[in-house]
């Protein structure tokens, strides 16, 4: 999507989405390590923010059709706030560590 996106936007947002290793059990330990992203449902606002769609967004969907749309145990979704990028940066190094 990242070449349709280019053609139609003149800019990007901060919603950044990606699978760490593992599962259930990794993913709740990366969210435990997170300082200054919150753990929030919606991702519209300017705090940083974290959400985990299949435990949150996605929760009642089948767990078949959660995989099929993409919506693994693993992947994390991250909404860029307003805070300082080396901040940003050194909260997700250390809950990826």
């Amino acid at each position: 999507g990242h070449d349709i996106a280019k053609r139609q936007m003149s800019g990007f947002g901060g919603v950044v989405s990606f699978r760490i290793k593992g599962g259930l059990n990794e993913a709740n330990d990366f969210f435990r390590k997170l300082k200054i992203f919150q753990l929030a449902d919606s991702l519209g606002g300017v705090e940083s923010l974290a959400n985990y769609s299949a435990l949150m967004t996605h929760d009642y969907f089948p767990a078949d059709l959660r995989k099929k749309i993409g919506v693994t145990d693993n992947l994390i979704r991250l909404s860029i706030g307003i805070e300082h990028a080396d901040d940003l940066t050194e909260d997700l190094g250390n809950a990826l560590a």
